[in-house]
């Protein structure tokens, strides 16, 4: 069966506290109901100081989202973790953990945006020894045994629900987050389809004796909007799509290797490009794809039309994939 995500950023450009108020609930409303129409997973994501109000925390977001639902997973794909305090995000995916009953998954990266390390003061050189700590304390803390701390004795509690640790993979698209998260014996998460890179994270798993597994974007991955017409939504909302695009692509060097990366300065080269699609529910079903990424509020989508085309996909997709795998 293909994997179904539905994937939440909050990002609004010229939001009032009022309206993105309103977007913050409706995401948390469809995270509901996505659960309950049988949808796997909802993604989000960590970004600073973006001035379309980018979603900053994800793991708070992610507590109201497995509050509202008894089933779904929540990805945090990914945080960027040299820029968090090793002990307190232990403790919260723990608390996390523990009030889902195991549903949280948190995909660590190192970010790629400068200006977000100075905004809290962290040395951007560090960041892959800040990194290594990072992933280090977690997997020491979440024993619940005493250990040293930047020297110092410290001990996390609770333990979390899951055994022996919550569901924890490294991000990037580097040879050194392939190599730390073999020699953590962690799963590699590849920001894009990089299989040279798979197979190096496989033999460092072999020459550091550890075990992982690889969780890889598919070759051509796409942001999904379900439309019963998508000539009329690409028009009326398809600067949407490009903001978000362009935004994205604006922080990206050329060395940033990503799955979702656009080269689009209109909305027409954006609906060639095929980064971003809009499809009927037919020309859904027959993307033949390994994973559905649904985007129903991407770069500021007003909250009815996300609705919109979050229900197609739930209502009149999700079903038929569904009846198509049990028919094998």
């Amino acid at each position: 069966m293909p994997v179904s995500v539905v994937r939440f950023n909050l990002v609004e450009p010229d939001a009032t506290p009022e309206s993105l108020s309103a977007r913050y609930q409706a995401a948390v409303e469809m995270a509901a109901y996505a659960d309950g129409q049988g949808v796997d997973t909802v993604q989000t994501e960590e970004h600073h100081g973006a001035a379309d109000n980018w979603l900053p925390s994800p793991f708070t977001f992610a507590g109201a989202v497995l509050g509202a639902t008894r089933r779904i997973a929540v990805t945090v794909s990914a945080v960027i973790g040299p820029l968090h305090d090793p002990l307190r995000l232990a403790e919260d995916i723990a608390v996390l953990d523990l009030l889902s009953g195991g549903r949280l998954v948190t995909v660590a990266g190192i970010g790629y945006r400068p200006q977000e390390y100075a905004q809290f003061d962290v040395e951007w050189k560090r960041r892959g020894a800040l990194q290594d700590e990072l992933l280090e304390t977690l997997l020491r803390a979440w024993t619940g045994e005493p250990f040293t701390f930047r020297g110092r004795q410290v001990r996390v509690t609770p333990r979390p629900y899951t055994q022996p640790h919550p569901l924890l993979l490294v991000g990037g698209s580097s040879r050194a987050a392939a190599r730390r998260a073999a020699r953590l014996g962690l799963p590699f998460f590849p920001s894009a389809h990089l299989p040279d890179l798979d197979t190096y994270y496989k033999e460092r798993l072999a020459e550091y004796g550890t075990e992982g597994w690889t969780m890889m974007p598919a070759e051509n991955t796409a942001l999904l909007h379900l439309s019963e017409d998508p000539d009329r939504t690409w028009a009326e909302h398809g600067g949407h799509f490009l903001h978000e695009a362009r935004t994205y692509a604006s922080w990206q060097s050329t060395d940033i290797r990503s799955a979702v990366k656009s080269a689009a300065t209109t909305v027409e080269e954006l609906r060639a490009e095929g980064v971003y699609r809009i499809v009927t529910p037919e020309e859904c079903l027959a993307q033949g794809l390994d994973t559905y990424v649904l985007h129903p509020l991407a770069g500021g989508m007003p909250l009815d039309e996300g609705w919109r085309g979050l229900r197609l996909f739930c209502e009149d997709v999700l079903p038929r994939l569904k009846a198509r795998e049990a028919g094998r």
